[in-house]
């Protein structure tokens, strides 16, 4: 793998590993049974294992991008207050500052848009100490309608499955996914690199006959002849007696290790890459091999 091709990579994983923060936490409406997924912001603080109950009050303006007027001072803070604002107009973290500022302990933020995807909202953290969550706009037109203001009818809770879980989840995942990654890289480079050396074995090799025809001389010490004493393919020295065959390009070898080299991984010589396949070299073979037969 090339190393922008790795930075590349990374660069996705540590983009999926940020923004890949599956839904934990769900939004429960008691008084019609109904209860709706969210994507619970960022920058809030987690609902934790039990949960957090309410009472459900709109926000005043809807779209909480200024001071709330629907504020509730500390002595009438009974009561955990959730407050229902609409997306737009402004940031998250100023709607969620602007509910927090007028006493409430929760938020609940529902999108403007139908059929839009959920989205883990994104703010600075400094600050806030209510949870905030995200729920759809058919979600949030629900809560709407059926936001009384009565103490706990609407909660934030977590499923039995914590986000610590869901996390190691997808952890594991990205690392099954990024280890799959390199072995088939690795994988494709050697065959590529095998491709280019000629050792393939699903190359074009020479056929059997075309090989039996080339030279052979049976090897001995007192011979002057000789070029070398040790095959280039099996790497063992050369001995009396033994068969050694030679190509065109005057390289010689054991001649079982060169018939099995040109007949199943490549067509040229180990040593020089002299290619046997080429016209003018089979055109010789061929003539040589005539001349044998008749």
């Amino acid at each position: 793998m090339s190393t922008a091709a790795a930075k590349a990579l990374a660069g996705i994983l540590v983009f999926v590993s940020y923004s890949v923060r599956l839904t934990y936490a769900i939004v429960h409406l008691k008084s019609l049974s109904a209860s709706f997924i969210d994507a619970p912001a960022r920058f809030a603080v987690s609902v934790n294992s039990t949960g957090i109950c309410g009472a459900l009050h709109l926000a005043d303006p809807l779209e909480a991008c200024s001071s709330l007027l629907n504020r509730f001072r500390s002595q009438e803070i009974d009561t955990i207050k959730f407050a229902l604002i609409i997306r737009g107009k402004c940031a998250f973290e100023d709607k969620v500052r602007n509910a927090q500022d007028a006493g409430f302990h929760a938020v609940i933020v529902y999108d403007d848009r139908d059929k839009g995807n959920l989205v883990s909202m994104i703010g600075n953290s400094q600050g806030i100490w209510v949870p905030a969550v995200f729920v759809s706009k058919a979600a949030g037109e629900t809560l709407k309608i059926y936001a009384q203001g009565q103490e706990g009818e609407c909660c934030i809770i977590n499923p039995s499955f914590p986000e610590s879980a869901w996390t190691v989840m997808v952890i594991s995942f990205i690392s099954l996914l990024v280890i799959a990654t390199v072995v088939l890289t690795f994988f494709l480079t050697r065959n590529r690199r095998l491709n280019q050396r000629g050792t393939n074995p699903h190359r074009p090799s020479v056929d059997a006959k075309l090989v039996e025809v080339l030279p052979c001389f049976t090897f001995s010490q007192a011979c002057e002849c000789r070029v070398g004493d040790t095959c280039s393919i099996c790497l063992e020295d050369y001995k009396d007696g033994e068969r050694l065959r030679v190509l065109p390009c005057q390289h010689e070898f054991h001649a079982s290790c060169v018939d099995s080299w040109l007949t199943k991984w490549g067509t040229f010589c180990p040593v020089c890459k002299y290619d046997l396949s080429t016209d003018a070299t089979c055109s010789k073979v061929n003539e040589r091999r005539t001349f044998l037969f008749f």
